[in-house]
């Protein structure tokens, strides 16, 4: 249709490559490589996997493995480093830095498990892993927010469908692995998948993904048409994602039927470029080019007298806008805020400095049920695979219930995100009570694995997986509507980083201590001195997760006292300040200049 498009015109080969450079330079391919980009970021969900071969190789106990595990969660959730490159170099630095990191963290991890190099320290091992998914960290500043930056108006879709795909990529990337290794006994090679596919897709879309400025926006109801397309086209490959889960636990499968598998996942994966991508960048070209040959007679009329070329526009002049702050001012109005940080506090809804977030009892409310809350449900997504064996589920049922967090993360994050959203404006539901209400349905899961409720495992995988997705949806966007969006980035960083110290009290301090000791308490009965610690049966976890699901509970408390704080708030109009700074934007775009007769 858009290649009729190109030929009815007339302009033939010149028109293909002009339009071949739109689409490869615009926003919705960026849009779309920020996608494949996203569809990796997620690797470290997929740790239940290999986590048994790391620890039978190196020797580890469960606490030493529960270690390595919290380091892993830190260094997806340690934004700083990302943050701070990204104020002073492009996306695309951003983004290869990001790739470098996972392949060095990850192919050594690969080393040292394969007995390539000499056995290396626990904090060596903690170290690579940190490195390798702090890339997690690196494309959510490099792609996400290049993309919000890039869609304004409809950041909250964007958000949404990119975020979610960080979820969804431990499905994906299951796949892809049985597909090129075609057994479950090599979670060696695994890790070394790990190590070069995000790397190799982010420098594949390395350089066309930069913020684009938007010289001309269409109606944001147009926007969202193909933004939904997205949405569609995700909805639709987590659902063949489910769909081929359940006939994998039914039937054997063979590699080749794994390799068919992976190839409609891949198919589905760049299916948004001919259905989206092309369509919107082919009417952005046909604007253009009706710009470059017939330009509008109302807005631009040109005077030719003598030599000199005079151009006068026809639409009345911009309004004259204040000055910018002098530099001093600046300085002033930054101490002001600094010596009153203690004083006074801005109100919810307005931007609050990282000083004033830092002393607010609702940033101090969401730092704690991010704590014990997310903390919780990290423990457990950590630990399926150890779970899992300890239970006597075999190795092909790992896999299915790593894909069943993945899949249920990414459904999670999508219809909280659109969910809230809907009944915040039809209802006035607060978004802080449903996270409330997140956290007592990841409490059911916990008690699933706690007492061992015949394939209470598999639900548990789902309940856990959704409320995890869940959780991070509605967080960031409760931390941006109360403190603002002014300085979002290092807000999301400074509330990223309450899960991890929450996983490490749970997850090394209960989880792994409690079941190195009932691991030690079985060898002991059996005279074993076999110096690997493995526990089997309902005990070695069930005490470690009746404490998780008090710590979520009371996680859960907490938060209402954040609902009981915002209910005014969430009562009133929200996004009032916004739509008035669209109004106020929209009226001065209407106002044309007028370009030089060069340009023409």
């Amino acid at each position: 249709m858009v290649v009729a498009g190109i030929a009815g015109g007339g302009g033939g080969w010149a028109d293909m490559r002009s339009l071949s450079f739109q689409v490869i330079t615009g926003r919705w391919f960026g849009m779309f490589a920020s996608y494949q980009v996203m569809s990796a970021a997620g690797a470290t969900y997929t740790f239940g996997l290999y986590s048994g071969t790391i620890k039978s190789t190196l020797g580890y106990d469960q606490t030493t493995l529960n270690l390595l595990s919290f380091f892993k969660d830190l260094g997806a959730n340690l934004g700083v480093i990302s943050g701070l490159i990204n104020e002073v170099t492009p996306p695309w630095m951003v983004l290869s830095t990001g790739a470098a990191l996972n392949f060095f963290g990850y192919f050594m991890i690969w080393l040292a498990v394969s007995l390539k190099i000499a056995m290396p320290k626990v904090w060596q091992m903690c170290l690579y892993i940190c490195i390798g998914a702090n890339f997690q960290s690196f494309a959510n500043i490099g792609a996400l927010v290049t993309c919000v930056k890039n869609f304004p108006e409809s950041r909250g879709v964007v958000l949404g469908v990119l975020l979610g795909y960080v979820g969804l990529s431990g499905a994906i990337i299951t796949q892809l692995y049985h597909a090129f290794f075609g057994n479950y006994n090599d979670p060696k090679a695994l890790i070394l998948l790990i190590a070069c596919l995000p790397a190799a897709i982010s420098f594949a879309f390395l350089w066309t993904i930069r913020i684009r400025k938007v010289i001309q926006r269409r109606r944001r109801e147009n926007e969202l048409k193909a933004l939904y397309k997205f949405l569609y086209i995700s909805l639709a490959l987590a659902g063949f994602l489910m769909i081929m889960i359940i006939v994998e636990k039914k039937l054997t499968f063979q590699q080749s039927e794994y390799g068919g598998s992976a190839a409609l996942v891949l198919l589905m994966l760049f299916l948004p470029l001919p259905v989206a991508v092309i369509p919107e960048e082919f009417k952005l070209w046909k604007i253009g080019q009706q710009v470059l040959t017939e330009p509008p007679p109302s807005q631009l009329k040109i005077i030719i007298a003598g030599d000199s070329n005079t151009q006068i526009c026809s639409s009345p002049l911009p309004p004259e806008s204040a000055p910018p702050p002098s530099p001093a001012t600046s300085s002033q109005s930054e101490a002001s805020c600094s010596s009153n940080v203690f004083s006074r506090l801005p109100e919810r809804g307005e931007d609050h400095t990282i000083r004033q977030a830092l002393f607010s009892l609702d940033m101090l409310v969401l730092f704690i049920v991010a704590i014990w809350g997310i903390g919780g449900t990290l423990t457990a997504i950590d630990n399926l695979g150890q779970i899992g064996t300890s239970l006597g589920y075999p190795q092909k049922s790992l896999s299915t219930l790593i894909s069943l967090v993945s899949i249920w993360n990414y459904l999670g994050r999508v219809t909280t995100g659109f969910g809230s959203e809907m009944v915040l404006h039809k209802y006035k539901f607060p978004r802080p009570l449903i996270l409330t209400l997140i956290l007592l349905l990841a409490c059911v899961g916990h008690l699933l694995i706690a007492f061992n409720i015949k394939n209470g495992l598999y639900f548990a995988s789902i309940i856990i997986g959704f409320c995890a997705g869940a959780q991070w949806s509605v967080l960031f966007t409760v931390i941006s509507e109360i403190f603002g969006l002014k300085y979002l980035p290092r807000l999301y960083s400074l509330g990223a980083l309450a899960s991890p110290i929450g996983a490490y009290v749970l997850n090394v301090r209960v989880a792994g201590y409690l079941y190195d000791k009932e691991a030690k308490r079985q060898m002991a009965g059996l005279g074993d001195d076999n110096n690997d610690l493995n526990c089997s049966g309902v005990e070695c976890f069930k005490l470690a997760f009746i404490i998780i699901t008090a710590a979520t509970l009371f996680g859960s408390l907490v938060s209402l006292i954040l609902v009981i704080r915002t209910r005014e708030f969430y009562k009133g109009d929200i996004y009032k300040k916004f739509r008035e700074q669209d109004a106020t934007a929209a009226e001065t775009e209407m106002v044309p200049t007028c370009p030089s007769l060069a340009e023409r």
